[in-house]
């Protein structure tokens, strides 16, 4: 992956169409300005149950979209991520619908998992009690199939996502036709989806266990057979995620989003500071993405009787969502938690710059901080615009995460473009993409706990972020051949550069 930023997107929602208007992007306005896209699902078909997070067809690009022909056009311009979606698969999908139809007479039949499976002996109440579910409810859906069988199929998120047995033949052949079809479409990386809940194994959480990591490693060592790298997607405490990044190519930075919230909001640098000191250098930076602001990263972890501290304290954390929700005048609140379907227990869903109740100032200087952070910063469509939350799609589908899943049309895009604050943020971008410190050495200072440093050096080279968290004012200083130069952010202005 390039050290350079990457966008996160979906195909058809930015770009009002599908891979080749998205092309033209590349090949237009954002010519230059990223060194890499993690594609949202954009397999048959991208506007499921769950936005394609429920393929039914993890083999095929959606026509209305593209083709494979198309991503691999995409792919000789720009590097391409793409999510191999691991844990699930649709109740629609022909394999599934095979299933249905003959029961255990289906080849399929060993390919999904259900309660008989993983407890072929029972389970006691305790064993349920282990198990650890993102949403409420225990993760079993009822089904009969063809001829009155019921089975209890294990369905971790949805009725509609039918969990993959991946120890199974059919589940192992299943994801090596889809990696192999990756390597001849052109892409360099994958993004493993919910890969924490892929391995089943009775007496425990069933969640991210030392066979998970056997898994992942073996799923990794295929990969890179084929030149791809691993993104792992997973949302843990922080101590185990610095565990988890030393076992594999790349982890996303979860925490860094909500820690920075909580410097601007509170004017405290001390815990995000902390942070950054330990945080894995393997990792892929993000303020949002197409899922909520998490801050199950940030919390405790229960392990027994025994508790491990967070980054925050849980006070703290009730303050950070609080004030999201009055920064974004109650609109996360409306589309967070029980308020609305597809509901997580560890994510606030809200834009980002909603989240920053749309103070500019403050809104580049978190974009500041993500770049200067350990990793390898991805910006997500909507945040790249500066976008606001779309009251009006999250009435229209009653889906959370859909106040950040905006449509722009091609007039839209347009006009996002010209405001100050993406002109700005485009500019920190292209700083951050071509400032040779950033392959060096990092450091990071708070002499005092409402400031905070961060230094990039490589040989003569060097790039410095200094934030005031008292008056929300930044500066960038960095070597030039010409001399040393500076970028200022101030509450109330975008980026001034002092030539």
């Amino acid at each position: 992956m390039k050290n350079q930023v990457q966008l996160i997107t979906y195909v058809d929602r930015l770009s009002g169409g599908g891979f080749r208007e998205l092309h033209a992007l590349f090949g237009g306005p954002f010519a230059g300005f990223f060194g890499g896209v993690h594609l949202l699902p954009f397999f048959c078909p991208f506007d499921g149950a769950d936005a394609g997070f429920d393929p039914i067809d993890h083999n095929k690009v959606d026509p209305r979209l593209g083709t494979w022909d198309d991503v691999r056009a995409l792919s000789d311009r720009t590097e391409i991520m793409a999510d191999l979606i691991v844990n699930h698969i649709s109740s629609r999908s022909p394999q599934y619908l095979d299933f249905h139809e003959r029961a255990e007479e289906s080849p399929y039949s060993g390919m999904f998992l259900t309660f008989g499976r993983v407890f072929p002996n029972g389970a006691q109440e305790s064993d349920l009690l282990q198990i650890y579910r993102p949403r409420p409810g225990l993760p079993f859906t009822k089904a009969r199939l063809a001829g009155g069988t019921e089975r209890l199929l294990w369905t971790t998120f949805t009725s509609e996502q039918i969990d993959i047995n991946v120890r199974d033949a059919a589940g192992k052949l299943y994801l090596d036709r889809i990696l192999e079809q990756f390597q001849t479409a052109g892409i360099r990386c994958i993004r493993l989806d919910a890969a924490g809940y892929a391995i089943k194994k009775p007496g425990t959480s069933c969640f991210m266990i030392p066979e998970t990591f056997e898994f992942i490693s073996e799923l990794k060592a295929q990969a890179h057979t084929l030149g791809i790298e691993v993104l792992v997607e997973i949302h843990t405490h922080y101590e185990e995620q610095i565990q988890i990044a030393r076992q594999v190519d790349w982890v996303y930075d979860f925490a860094l989003p909500p820690l920075i919230l909580h410097s601007l909001y509170t004017g405290d640098a001390r815990q995000l500071k902390r942070w950054l000191e330990i945080s894995p250098r393997n990792a892929v930076t993000v303020l949002d993405t197409h899922d909520g602001i998490g801050v199950l990263d940030l919390g405790p972890s229960r392990k027994g009787s025994q508790t491990q501290p967070g980054l925050l304290s849980p006070e703290a954390i009730d303050h950070l969502v609080d004030t999201i929700h009055e920064r974004s005048a109650g609109a996360s609140r409306q589309a967070t938690g029980a308020a609305a379907s597809n509901l997580d227990l560890y994510q606030v869903n809200c834009t980002f710059y909603d989240a920053l109740g749309r103070r500019d100032g403050e809104y580049l200087i978190s974009r500041a901080l993500q770049f200067f952070a350990p990793g390898i910063p991805q910006v997500y469509y909507v945040g790249l615009l500066a976008g606001t939350n779309d009251l009006d799609l999250l009435r229209r589908s009653g889906v959370g995460r859909d106040i950040n899943r905006h449509y722009y049309t091609h007039a839209e895009l347009q006009e996002q473009l010209k405001a100050p604050v993406v002109r700005s943020l485009f500019e920190l971008i292209r700083f951050r993409n071509a400032h040779p410190a950033f392959a060096g050495d990092f450091r990071v200072y708070s002499p005092e706990g409402h400031s905070i440093s961060m230094e990039w050096r490589k040989s003569s080279d060097w790039a410095r972020l200094d934030v005031d968290l008292a008056d929300r004012s930044a500066v960038i200083s960095y070597s030039d051949p010409a001399g040393a130069r500076k970028m200022a952010i101030a509450p109330r202005t975008v980026v001034e550069v002092d030539r």
